[in-house]
């Protein structure tokens, strides 16, 4: 179906350009991460919208521009767009539900301990509307949710609501990058859209007009497998390049030539082909382990994503090991650690590699001296402060320190220079899992430096 929705967009895209520009009445329920910016950049395309949260201090700071998370150019744009009048924020879910045509649900769906969506949240809002609703509106799912989900979500909206009236669910998966969100939202690789009906598709199509990308119109549960296997190919990717380092070192051989000869050929390309430290973030760690189970409820067992998980949760052991070899003592050596957060240019900790690390080091006995450039305050709260220094700069972390151990990929730490870390550790050992420097150059600036699948 999908192919030939993607020849019907070809042939309409012109007509849709023609379209009347009506600008659309959107509430956006759940300001998070995909919430927030999907309302900034809704209203910057010149909606209306009004987004909904229940934490009332969290609505207070949005309303003065606050944003509650590190996002490059979220904040610029929220600040534009409610002098606009464009943009507002509340906790009033009914009101903003009565007073808009088109509702986005954007709240978490976190992972359950059996790795299962939590899909409550979900549930709850899809209620909240039915219950409110007095005339038609169309309930698009933003949040990451299993195949057939939308089902479910109409399945409510009808059941909860006392006046009869019409609901389209539409399924419209986000593609966002955490660090480029925002950008990745105004210039997208293509927008999806899964609807079951011309009128639901009509609205996304206005809603979406003024964004120039490919609009890949397929029924609701391909739209909803879309997101979860894009996720899922790129967690794969990463795990292939994870699983070919340890190779390397064993072989002494350099992983990021052998990628590098890879990504070259057009049929796999480069990205998400880098070696490391292994992914952690909110959506591959939770949307793998999702899949699987979708797969495991329609009774398929999808090996390759149960080896994803495995190789990246060893990527992580490997790394660990590689520190423990380098220090041979562990209890009672300090470390520098540059990098908490799971990816540059973003401030979360969820499921940050920095995290198992750091919680292994101090349970050997080490003490941690560390930086990030933004997720300071997040890690105070995830890491606590038992055997943990929180330090002002990279440069600090490093002051008589052991080892330093770099975690994220931070440009900042691009740019240090080498010549006082050198002096400023206790001794002049690194152990990189982000492969951020040149080893011969290392060795010749004098250090002991260690990276992944760079030969031994």
């Amino acid at each position: 179906m999908t192919k030939i929705a993607i020849k019907r967009v070809t042939k309409e895209k012109k007509a849709v350009s023609k379209e009347s520009k009506a600008r659309k009445r959107i509430s956006v329920i759940g300001t998070g991460y995909v919430g927030l910016v999907s309302g900034a950049c809704l209203a910057e395309i010149g909606h209306h919208v009004v987004c909904v949260d229940r934490n009332a201090d969290k609505v207070e700071k949005l309303k003065k521009g606050i944003s509650p998370i590190y996002e490059p150019g979220i904040e610029e744009l929220i600040a534009k767009n409610i002098k606009a009048k464009r943009l507002e924020f509340t906790t009033n879910l009914p009101e903003a539900v009565k007073n808009t045509e088109v509702i986005f649900i954007a709240v978490n769906t976190p992972p359950r301990p059996d790795g299962k969506a939590d899909l409550s949240y979900v549930a709850n809002a899809a209620r909240q509307i039915a219950e409110v609703a007095t005339e038609y509106k169309v309930v698009v799912d933003k949040s990451t949710v299993p195949v057939q989900t939308g089902e479910k979500v109409l399945e409510t909206l009808r059941s909860y609501n006392p006046h009869g009236i019409e609901f389209d669910v539409v399924s419209n998966p986000e593609f966002l990058r955490e660090g480029t969100a925002v950008y990745d939202f105004l210039n997208p690789d293509r927008i999806v859209i899964g609807a079951e009906n011309e009128r639901a598709e009509k609205i996304m199509r206005e809603i979406y007009a003024p964004i120039k990308a490919p609009f890949i119109a397929t029924d609701i549960n391909s739209a909803e497998l879309i997101k979860h296997a894009s996720n899922s190919f790129l967690a794969t990717k990463i795990s292939f390049a994870n699983a070919l380092a340890a190779i390397c070192e064993l072989t002494n051989a350099n992983v990021e030539e052998v990628t590098y000869g890879m990504g070259l050929d057009k049929r796999i390309g480069s990205s998400f082909l880098k070696a490391g430290v292994g992914y952690g973030g909110s959506c591959f760690p939770k949307d793998v382990s999702a899949f699987v189970k979708i797969a495991e409820e329609i009774n398929y067992d999808f090996g390759i994503l149960k080896a994803v998980e495995k190789i990246n949760e060893e990527a992580k052991a490997i790394f660990i090991k590689k520190i423990e070899q380098a220090l041979w003592i562990v209890k009672g050596k300090t470390i520098a650690i540059w990098g908490l957060s799971f990816k540059p240019n973003t401030d979360d900790m969820r499921s940050a590699p920095a995290v198992t690390v750091i919680n292994h080091l101090r349970g050997e006995g080490a003490i941690i001296k560390a930086y990030d450039p933004q997720a300071m305050e997040k890690a105070h709260e995830v890491l606590g402060d038992e055997n943990i220094t929180y330090v002002k700069s990279a440069m600090d972390a490093t002051i008589n320190a052991d080892a330093l151990v770099i975690v994220t990929d931070w440009d900042e730490f691009k740019k240090t220079d080498l010549k006082k870390v050198h002096a400023s550790l206790h001794q002049p050992l690194i152990i990189d899992g982000r492969n951020m420097f040149n080893p011969k150059e290392m060795e010749e600036k004098g250090f002991l430096y260690h990276s992944v699948g760079r030969g031994k």
